[in-house]
């Protein structure tokens, strides 16, 4: 008789694998890009609140 135990922890753990030698791909991918692209110009904006107890202090 088929070891059925011995069968699903081979395919268990070839999937588990396979997944997370994907995930490493796809992290590696998107590290790339992250590391090749300009940094974005940030604007800082700020809260009504800020705006409004900065207006009181003049």
């Amino acid at each position: 008789m088929a070891d059925y135990k011995k069968m699903y922890m081979e395919l268990f753990n070839k999937v588990v694998t396979v997944i997370i030698e994907q995930l490493q791909e796809v992290q590696r991918q998107t590290e790339r890009i992250y590391i090749e692209s300009s940094e974005p110009k940030m604007i800082l904006l700020a809260r009504e609140d800020d705006v409004i107890s900065s207006e009181h202090k003049e």
